[in-house]
């Protein structure tokens, strides 16, 4: 394989290697021609974000692999090489010692026999997601596409099958968005506790398996002392990087394409993105149709920036994402589970400051996904048919809400921003627009008459009367009435069977 081959020479010659790959990464990597210009950071001011995207407000996430086998959650393939971690006691329990039997030997264990991708895009977009996001490979470097540089993939191992590709066909078929993420730029660092050994005990001395050779092109070869950051800080893997995503989006040309850190690796992570907006634009006939999520503060306009479990605290101009789980990252047995009410409000939130939500549903190893996140998705798609008319396709109001959890004081969401999952009062209230419609999302049910401040007369955002006011999911003819200080709406005398309602206010002409 090309990829054990560029392993070996990297081991024999680190030094040489270093100093011409940095040389081909700023000079010579092989980028589709197009506008986007690798050595010219300017030329990505041009992007503009898609209105799919814009459009969209709902993606959601297989974020899934051979990690889920041992059932322990998130960063399996990392914590069992870690002595005395909880995953490094299950691992040698149940699998034996990591010099023996490691990561390597979890990836066939894995099969997704349950697996049915037809299925499951079908409840999805029941639900109300608008795309769909396949991993592309996590931080285990190993990649769910049909790769022809590296022999872990899942075409070769573990389920024989082209995962990416397999999705990539679900969606489409039922008229989704299709997006990958990468993981692996993080992956050099992340999995060098692979070359570590135990520092007591019977096996104390005696190397990992991610210590063998023969396995460099999984595990990557050891780090420079020091290179401990998220993203290496080496020479020559960053061209291996971009050599990976590049294949992963010329095959695939993914209309989404998410990195889990900030842009890798300077003039390197500018060629991979101008490589990815240049091909979109070539397989879409000149229209630009991609988005690219990244980590980083603030957002400029040239990508989208995303927040990991996480929320915005305010209306961006540039459109964003938050990505969460469900869950755990991976399958991890006995794991709580976010409500229906849960993501319908972290979804409100979220669209009302110019933002979308991209959710991991959790598969099991095997593929299927348990009976509760089922129920939840079809509670999804009960609230999402009779309100979704407030959420896709609308854009921020003037404010994004009132009430109590607006307040500057609330509580930090893992990755910056805000906490995803909140608590709401029946005064929160959400705001959007469309087709000069507002509107109105009350967060938790009202226990009495609606005070909607922003909408009073004195407030003067609208300054056109409210013609009518309508309860999205209901037929009672509401009694409202717009004064001074507030539009107040009358309790309804029928709440409708979710937490979160959806008023129409329109306007006279």
């Amino acid at each position: 394989m090309k990829r054990m081959l560029l392993k070996k020479i990297l081991l024999a010659t680190t030094l040489l290697a270093g100093s011409i790959v940095t040389s081909y990464a700023q000079t010579s990597l092989p980028v589709v021609d197009g506008p986007y210009k690798p050595n010219d950071p300017s030329s990505f001011k041009q992007y503009k974000c898609p209105d799919w995207f814009r459009d969209a407000k709902f993606g959601i996430w297989a974020h899934w692999g051979p990690q889920a086998v041992p059932r322990h959650g998130d960063w399996y393939a990392k914590k069992l090489y870690q002595q005395g971690s909880g995953d490094n006691k299950y691992h040698v329990a149940t699998y034996g010692h990591p010099s023996k039997f490691g990561y390597k030997d979890i990836i066939p264990l894995w099969k997704a026999e349950k697996w049915d991708p037809e299925y499951l895009m079908k409840l999805y977009k029941k639900a109300g997601a608008k795309y769909f996001v396949s991993m592309g490979s996590h931080h285990d470097n190993f990649f769910l596409w049909k790769s022809k540089i590296h022999r872990w993939n899942a075409v070769e191992m573990g389920p024989h099958k082209d995962v990416v590709g397999i999705w990539q066909h679900a969606a489409k078929k039922e008229g989704l968005r299709f997006g990958v993420s990468e993981h692996l730029a993080a992956s050099y660092t992340w999995f060098q506790s692979a070359h570590g050994a135990d520092t007591s005990g019977e096996f104390k001395g005696v190397p990992y398996d991610g210590n063998d050779p023969a396995y460099a092109d999984l595990y990557h070869t050891k780090a420079a002392p020091g290179d401990k950051a998220w993203l290496t800080t080496s020479h020559e893997w960053p061209k291996e990087w971009f050599d990976d995503v590049k294949e992963l989006v010329d095959n695939y040309h993914p209309d989404l394409l998410y990195s889990d850190s900030k842009l890798p690796f300077g003039d390197t992570g500018l060629a991979m993105l101008a490589n990815y907006y240049n091909g979109n634009l070539k397989a879409n006939h000149g229209k630009m149709e991609a988005v690219y999520n990244y980590k980083s503060m603030p957002a400029d306009g040239t990508y989208v920036k995303d927040i990991e479990r996480g929320v915005n605290d305010s209306i961006s101009p540039f459109p964003w994402q938050t990505d969460t789980s469900i869950g755990d990252w991976f399958y991890s047995n006995g794991q709580k589970y976010k409500s229906a009410s849960e993501i319908i409000q972290m979804l409100v939130d979220i669209v009302s400051k110019n933002g979308n939500l991209l959710i991991n549903i959790v598969q099991t190893p095997e593929g299927d996904i348990e009976q509760d996140m089922v129920n939840t998705l079809e509670d999804l798609a009960t609230w999402t048919t009779a309100n979704g008319d407030g959420i896709y396709g609308t854009r921020p109001w003037k404010v994004y809400g009132e009430g109590p959890s607006t307040a500057k004081t609330q509580e930090k969401g893992h990755f910056g921003g805000l906490k995803d999952v909140r608590k709401y009062q029946p005064t929160d209230i959400r705001f959007t627009t469309k087709n000069g419609a507002v509107y109105v999302f009350v967060m938790e049910p009202p226990t009495t008459d609606i005070n909607i401040v922003s909408l009073g007369k004195n407030a003067q955002f609208e300054t056109k009367a409210v013609a009518s006011v309508k309860l999205l999911g209901s037929a009672e003819k509401l009694v409202w009435k717009q004064g001074d200080e507030a539009l107040v709406i009358n309790k309804p005398t029928i709440l409708p069977n979710w937490k979160t309602l959806v008023f129409k206010v329109s306007f006279k002409k």
